[in-house]
């Protein structure tokens, strides 16, 4: 039988009282008990982050050998694979559907004396489980979603958990800022990324003062990124290839780029809302189960059509586009999956966008490379603009998008093109919605935590 929080509880109290007190000074003491559950959650979540990535990679090939030895077997697996992560979803943890994300937003918002025992609506290890749970089984089925988000929203649970076991008497941060470092924890061990995670906080998880969390934040990323890397060793998400950056008149080329996968993205994130609006139409389980169903068969026609390009998380295409060049991606490519992503998303399962809207932007940025006869020794930068461009029209953070590509593929030189490209990208996307697709659901996840009827729970120490 595991232990209890109480128990845990006292085991920290125990160390406290005989181990740090007898060895460290009151203010050093006070320190290391506000920073020891952080690293203690960093390292869980580097460690949980890995096992998903790598359970991410089993279920996307499982899928492939699947499909690709049985095409037909598609308009079976697939619609199951919807019906079975939407199951788990409205059975267990309504909170863990989708990104993951916009629930962590809803979560820090809510952190506050008044609302604070709601946040486990959102941030639970139940809603964690699930999460896992029912994105392996859409990504089995070949659905078009990614990780990252889910990864964020895990690794937030986790913090929550930790931070509650800590017992009374010590110095501890805010419930606030324990769900801002799982955020940049869980990004910077899921994409190997380091300053994508700082970034992303500052850009988009608070709006409070750097100054409240910075510490905490920097820890928890470091500690949780090289928990990572000494299970993987260290590696970049897409490698090393070959760019040369530009400046000049083909600036010019790279802004274009950038304004047309920014509108193409923010489109997205507009089709995303209109379907989850669409879908609230129907009220029964009946009609709900209909609705997945009917998802999952469009994207087994999709995937049949397409091959199994048309599904997953869309990385072995990024990597074939920057480092083959073969001209061999058809030009329906980008349409199938910008309509896969938004079926996968729609279902009503887990699943990110955070993969796949780079993956889209690649396919898309090399469509236009060749429309444009764009020699090949130029078309790897614009592949890359175009995955920033895309993923800042959906998600609306120009600088956490431009970080993320750097980091991920070590392209230094190429940086100004990419902050450039999330800006432009960002000024168009506004035109088509002056709030992101984040935001949008946030306030949508924060009228659903407030109007369920929970008791007041009583926290284990006073924060």
């Amino acid at each position: 039988m595991p232990a209890s929080p109480t128990r845990y509880a006292r085991v920290l109290a125990w160390f406290d009282r005989h181990v740090i007190e007898r060895l460290y000074s009151d203010r050093v003491r006070r320190l290391i008990l506000q920073s020891f559950p952080f690293w203690f959650a960093s390292i869980v979540v580097g460690i949980v982050a890995v096992g998903y990535e790598k359970l991410f990679v089993w279920a996307e090939q499982t899928s492939f050998t699947w499909l690709r030895a049985q095409p037909l077997l598609v308009f079976i697996v697939t619609p199951l694979a919807f019906l079975a992560s939407w199951a788990l979803v409205q059975r267990w943890a309504p909170a863990a559907r989708g990104s993951g994300i916009p629930q962590v937003m809803a979560g820090i918002e809510l952190s506050t004396p008044g609302h604070h025992h709601r946040t486990g609506y959102l941030l639970s290890l139940k809603v964690a489980v699930v999460k896992v749970l029912s994105s392996v089984a859409l990504l089995l089925g070949g659905g078009i979603i990614g990780r990252e988000g889910p990864t964020i929203q895990i690794s937030a649970a986790i913090f929550r958990a930790i931070n509650r076991l800590q017992p009374t008497g010590w110095p501890q941060l805010s419930r606030q800022i324990a769900l801002v470092t799982g955020g940049a924890a869980g990004l910077a061990a899921a994409f190997n990324t380091p300053l994508g995670g700082i970034v992303f906080v500052v850009e988009e998880l608070t709006q409070m003062h750097m100054a409240r969390f910075r510490m905490a934040v920097f820890s928890a990323v470091i500690v949780a990124g090289l928990t990572a890397q000494a299970i993987l060793g260290p590696y970049l998400y897409l490698g090393y290839p070959t760019v040369t950056p530009h400046a000049g008149w083909f600036l010019a080329t790279v802004a274009l780029v950038a304004v047309i996968c920014g509108l193409a993205g923010a489109f997205f994130a507009k089709s995303l809302l209109w379907l989850n609006a669409y879908r609230r139409r129907f009220a029964t389980l009946p009609q709900q189960a209909g609705w997945v169903l009917g998802c999952g068969l469009l994207l087994a026609g999709l995937i049949y059509l397409t091959g199994t390009e048309g599904m997953g998380t869309g990385k072995p295409i990024i990597n074939r586009l920057l480092f083959q060049n073969d001209g061999q991606t058809p030009w329906y490519l980008f349409p199938v999956r910008f309509a896969g992503m938004a079926l996968s998303y729609s279902g009503g399962g887990a699943g990110g966008v955070f993969a796949t809207s780079l993956s889209a932007g690649a396919v898309l940025g090399d469509g236009l490379c060749r429309l444009g006869q764009v020699p090949l020794a130029d078309r790897n930068l614009l592949i890359l603009v175009s995955m920033v461009g895309f993923l800042t029209g959906v998600v609306r953070s120009p600088f956490t998008a431009a970080i993320l590509v750097l980091e991920m593929t070590d392209r230094h030189g190429a940086i100004f093109q990419l902050l450039l490209s999330g800006m432009m990208a960002q000024a168009v996307a506004t035109l088509v919605d002056s709030h992101s697709l984040y935001e949008h659901l946030k306030t949508s996840f924060l009228r659903e935590t407030l109007s369920q009827e929970l008791p007041p729970a009583t926290p284990i120490a006073p924060k």
